[in-house]
């Protein structure tokens, strides 16, 4: 049997990312075969992962990839703000934002067989980063942009990514188009982009807000009246609406329109929005540990 050595030991430490003692039983156990010892140790990673998998993964990262005429958002998630900002998490989440964008997966299926430079797929990767990081890990969402227009691709600290796709204008302005979708998160685009359904319930709700005595005027000017209230409110949920955060003396249509371009889409990510969080109730734990 080869001789398993301590700089054996920690080379395959420092290419596997586990633990001492994993490492020194993988080389026992493959007679001193480092690849082998590494591929053991992966399959020892998958059965961790699954172990894992039933965990609650809420928080991450928004990864953001990005070339000529295309950019990517990719969701991946943690169950702890520290591994989130644990730098291989975070070299991880990149590799997968530029697996994305070169491959062109559209959904999180295609993306889990994409390369990675490694050589591993996605999937691969992410199991291997369970079983070095220690929580479950998951490739939650996919956003993606092909255009020949202008794209933006604008990340807030890694919580928040936004695309934009902006026809005419300028690179300078779509990025700020999707900083302000950022930092505003519109749900409409353009007035027009506004559900019928929305509009009539909110006119619903302005009528019932007025007193007996408004409601009293002629019909003309209580269209007037609710029609200015919902003009007002379409304009707070449409990115076009809404003052520019660039430039709070325009709206956004107006520095559309200054700069000769279009929003012709966006998309809007945010770490762990959707996911129904776990919360720790530790006196009610204690207090029941003391009835036992």
């Amino acid at each position: 049997m080869a001789e398993i050595t301590a700089s054996l030991v920690k080379e395959l430490r420092e290419r596997t990312g586990a633990g001492m003692m994993e490492c020194k039983k993988a080389l026992t156990e493959n007679n001193g075969d480092i690849d082998a010892a590494a591929e053991w140790l992966r399959k020892s990673g998958l059965a961790k992962a699954d172990k894992k998998a039933s965990r609650v993964a809420a928080e991450g990262r928004i990864a953001v990839a990005q070339a000529a005429g295309k950019a990517v958002l990719v969701e991946v998630n943690s169950e702890t703000d520290f591994v989130a900002k644990d730098a291989n998490f975070v070299a991880f989440t990149d590799a997968v934002a530029q697996a994305a964008l070169a491959s062109g997966a559209a959904d999180v299926e295609a993306l889990k067989s994409a390369k990675l430079p490694s050589g591993e797929t996605v999937e691969e990767a992410r199991a291997a980063a369970i079983a070095k990081l220690g929580e479950n890990i998951l490739v939650r969402r996919i956003a993606r942009i092909d255009s020949n227009n202008n794209v933006a691709a604008y990340s807030h600290g890694g919580k928040i990514g936004v695309l934009v796709e902006v026809a005419g204008g300028g690179g300078e302005f779509a990025r700020g188009v999707a900083m302000h979708v950022a930092a505003m998160n519109p749900p409409y685009n353009k007035a027009a982009d506004v559900p019928a359904d929305f509009v009539a319930k909110e006119k619903e709700i302005e009528l019932a807000k007025m007193s007996e005595k408004d409601k009293q005027k002629p019909a003309e000017i209580l269209e007037k009246i609710i029609g200015g209230k919902i003009a007002k409110i379409v304009n707070e949920v449409s990115l076009y609406g809404q003052p520019y955060v660039l430039n709070t003396d325009q709206t956004v249509e107006q520095a559309a329109k200054a700069a000769g371009a279009d929003v012709v889409r966006f998309t809007r990510l945010a770490v762990g929005e959707g996911i129904e969080k776990v919360v720790e109730d530790y006196a009610a734990e204690v207090a029941k540990a003391m009835q036992v």
